[in-house]
């Protein structure tokens, strides 16, 4: 059987699993991926990604796609030092409502450094016949018409030389800098719709030696914001992550932003809605620099409204909708994606049509995503983006009454849990049975303070 090369750009989560998917297609040939950054054997921060060096979490939905289309990543993560731990049974987490009660389900999150979770899936997947990689490499625009894609122009970054990859298939997987809108522009197609829900969120970071006690099997902790308050939008997060370490992200939105200052971390995180990173930490040995970013805005381009979209083209990940990452949605979101590809692949193979249907199914996955960060982002002060309506008033009343019940029914939470995680719609939570009990709320307070476990609380004082 004839096969037909393919190129995806951007050797990221989003590039990488597509890659995957397209490899172990027979009517694929060679698949190509470009990488602007130069890709340091091991588990090392990238510079073209802005986040890296935060915190990042893989949930369950995601993890699971991944381990299908690269069987043994799993075990790989956890032989390299990262954590599996369960949700909500791992967290120490207060939500705007309260604090989340712990019990066992069937979702976890992959808790580790952004550079291992990328390393180890590239390993994967460039071990595959077909795929093979070439970085510092810049893609500069597409080849073909507006009806069908044929290559992409691509330069080489280190020499300044440019060559044309021919494709029947390209895939754009660049992240938020994508310039896919440019592209398809020089190609005659119209502007494509872009919304921007900005709330102004900073990101600061600092890795800490955990204390011997606490190294293995610790929760991750987490406190949020609450969007409810007229204030600032702060947040804590400790995480496990390999080798030993705590990985905590602070966070702020205009008006209440961490600095980079090594002296205001610990307060920083003290003058949150609850101090218990700030406890945690205040003892710790710190391993770095504060890093911080400010690549935080939810950007959704709206590829799917363009007409005649071109044959042999496909954008996806960052490079369609990025969020705000405090919700910890973009990875998942991507493997998504891929597994929309691979369904159509199977289903359409690589006839005419197949780029707009793949263009279209990953729509519902990252609307979920976006209706939730950017429904709790635009009610921070000083956000920029389209001003809430009626309609998104009284859902986001409803919403703080669902979290409030989700406390204290177990019905509710599990519910509440599959949506966040993207296992489940959004629609599940309106369904009569869920929408009755919130309508009659919580029976009971939650909790007032951390959920710690008596072994948890061991831990610590080991040290």
């Amino acid at each position: 059987m004839p096969t037909t090369p393919a190129v995806v750009l951007g050797a990221g989560i989003a590039g990488l699993l597509a890659a995957a998917v397209l490899a172990r297609h027979p009517q694929v040939g060679e698949v190509t991926v470009v990488e602007r950054d130069r890709l340091e054997p091991g588990p090392q921060p990238r510079r073209g990604l802005p986040q890296g060096q935060h915190a990042h979490v893989l949930m369950s939905s995601g993890a699971r796609i991944i381990e299908t289309l690269l069987p043994g990543t799993t075990d790989r993560w956890l032989a390299a030092g990262a954590h599996r731990i369960g949700l909500p049974d791992g967290y120490v987490m207060l939500l705007p409502a309260g604090w989340l009660p712990r019990w066992s389900s069937d979702h976890f999150v992959i808790s580790c450094s952004r550079g291992l979770l990328d390393w180890v899936v590239r390993q994967q997947v460039l071990a595959l016949p077909g795929v093979r990689l070439v970085d510092r490499t810049e893609a500069t625009g597409l080849r073909g018409g507006r009806g069908r894609v044929t290559g992409v122009r691509v330069e080489d970054l280190d020499h300044g030389t440019g060559r044309t990859l021919e494709a029947g298939f390209v895939v754009d997987a660049t992240g938020r800098g994508s310039r896919a809108p440019h592209w398809l522009r020089s190609l005659g197609a119209p502007p494509v719709v872009e919304d921007v829900v900005d709330s102004g969120l900073r990101y600061a970071t600092r890795v800490f030696r955990a204390p011997a006690g606490a190294a293995h099997r610790f929760p991750i902790v987490n406190v949020q914001a609450d969007p409810g308050q007229d204030r600032p939008g702060q947040t804590a997060a400790l995480m496990p992550v390999e080798d030993g370490r705590w990985l905590v992200t602070l966070s702020g939105t205009r008006g209440g932003r961490p600095s980079a200052d090594e002296r205001e971390f610990v307060g920083f995180a003290r003058g949150m809605r609850h101090p218990v990173v700030a406890d945690l930490i205040a003892d710790a040995d710190p391993l770095g620099p504060v890093t911080v970013s400010n690549s935080t805005a939810n950007r959704r381009r709206r590829f799917e409204r363009l007409p005649g979209w071109p044959d042999g083209f496909v954008v996806l990940g960052d490079a369609v909708a990025s969020y705000n990452p405090v919700y910890g949605h973009g990875m998942s979101v991507a493997a998504h994606g891929a597994a929309a590809l691979g369904a159509a692949l199977d289903g359409h193979g690589l006839r005419s049509g197949l780029a707009r249907t793949v263009q279209r199914r990953i729509v519902a996955t990252a609307a979920a995503a976006w209706d939730h960060a950017t429904g709790t982002d635009v009610r921070f002060p000083g956000a920029r983006g389209r001003p809430p309506g009626r309609a998104e008033r009284a859902l986001w009343r409803y919403q703080t009454r669902l979290m409030r019940t989700a406390l204290d029914r177990p019905e509710v939470a599990r519910q509440l849990v599959d949506v966040l995680t993207l296992s489940a719609p959004a629609n599940r939570l309106v369904r009569p049975g869920i929408a009755l009990a919130t309508l009659l709320g919580p029976r009971r307070p939650a909790p007032d303070g951390p959920t710690f476990t008596a072994a948890e609380r061991a831990m610590l004082s080991e040290t």
